[in-house]
């Protein structure tokens, strides 16, 4: 007698419920861009080729007058790419969706309607309790640059402003050397005959990475010292050559601040930057010698820093120069704008697509984790801990 054997199980052959698609229905964005307030900041959230790709999938963008002009996009160039052109700074604060470098004041946050969604740079630390508690009350939807990760959980918005840090570090150097009374006269450069310039670079990280590429690049020579035996090895695959390396030991750093002619903060801290150049080490550079702060957002690790501005960059003390200017990215304003802009614009139409802002925090971990206010409740441990407000973890709020 024969058994038959079927391919199917049991369980296989009952009637199954059926899973139907959700088809994601567009929305329509609104997009406000007004001009920035915030001191020496330069840059516009989106540039006129970004405007277009927008109004050509049906977007309305609005900006104020002269927002672009620091970035060298005119007026017409924007109109010309489908936004709506105002003077009027209300009209732009009132549509639904918000883009700005800088964090609004407390008296644009007053211009907002309630349940607006807005994209910005949070700048944790230059804000207060008001800031966030005038949000709340909006019942404001906000979401910060530097929170919002990529794919491979690297956050992109951090990142390119550190390569542009980076890279304008060495140039900024180089322009001081010859430009300034008190330079130098030398170029950074390995030319023929003549000994490479010496640049110490105290840090491992992105800011380091581009720096030293550019150093290496004009022909420089180039020591890094940082802790992390981690980032130091990453650096020397990353730059696919062998370049001197240390940990931060004062007899060592001395030696090599002594010796240079640049020297380049790029160190990190969770909350200040750790100071690991005395001024009695500096005081025993070369005269003429150049610092470059670019850790100076966050204290700065030279003990002698002090924070200058664009119009204002430089001082002189114990004989060396100092550039300690915060936000160097926004020097060039044009290359910085097309960066945000190139991050931006993607997450903008992945919205539209989603949806909507509710829909496309439920689909994409990365924009979510750049979520720190969910119509007017705080959703950021770090902000919360920090101004001490009651917070709520957005996977609990939107899942």
């Amino acid at each position: 007698m024969s058994i038959a054997i079927t391919p199917f199980t049991k369980e296989q052959l009952m009637p199954q419920e059926e899973k139907l698609e959700v088809s994601k229905r567009k929305s329509e964005l609104f997009i406000g861009i007004p001009s920035e307030t915030s001191y020496q900041e330069r840059r516009i959230c989106l540039t006129p080729d970004a405007v277009n790709t927008l109004t050509h999938h049906g977007h309305r963008v609005m900006i104020e007058s002269g927002a672009g002009e620091n970035s060298s996009y005119t007026d017409k160039e924007y109109s010309d790419a489908g936004a709506e052109i105002t003077h009027d700074t209300k009209k732009v604060f009132s549509c639904p969706m918000i883009l700005k470098i800088g964090a609004p004041t407390i008296d644009e946050i007053e211009m907002m309607n309630s349940k607006t969604i807005l994209i910005s740079s949070i700048q944790l630390k230059t804000k207060s309790k008001a800031y966030f508690e005038a949000l709340s009350k909006k019942k404001i939807t906000a979401l910060a640059f530097e929170y919002i990760k990529d794919e491979d959980g690297s956050y992109p918005a951090v990142r390119s402003t550190s390569e542009i840090a980076g890279t304008a570090s060495i140039l900024i150097a180089a322009e001081l050397m010859i430009t300034n009374d008190f330079g130098k006269g030398l170029l950074i450069g390995n030319i023929t005959g003549v000994p490479p310039t010496e640049i110490v670079i105290i840090g491992a990280g992105t800011v380091a990475e581009f720096a030293a590429k550019t150093a290496l690049g004009l022909g420089a020579s180039v020591k890094v010292f940082d802790n992390s035996i981690t980032k130091l090895r990453r650096l020397q695959n990353t730059l696919n050559q062998r370049i001197f390396t240390s940990t931060i030991q004062t007899k060592a750093l001395t030696k090599a601040l002594r010796r240079c002619d640049v020297a380049i903060g790029a160190l990190r801290g969770v909350e200040r930057c750790p100071v690991v150049v005395s001024e009695t080490m500096v005081e025993h550079m070369k005269k003429g010698a150049v610092i470059v702060d670019v850790s100076i957002d966050t204290g700065g690790c030279f003990e002698t820093s002090e924070v200058t501005t664009h119009e204002k960059p430089t001082f002189i003390r114990s004989n060396v120069l100092h550039y300690c200017v915060p936000n160097i990215a926004s020097r060039y304003s044009k290359t910085a704008s097309l960066s945000i802009s190139n991050i931006l614009t993607p997450y903008l139409m992945q919205i539209a697509d989603d949806g909507g802002i509710e829909s496309a925090i439920r689909c994409d971990v990365g924009l979510k984790n750049g979520v720190y206010l969910y119509h007017g409740i705080l959703t950021n441990k770090a902000v919360g801990d920090w101004f001490n407000l009651p917070n709520n973890d957005i996977n609990l709020i939107v899942f």
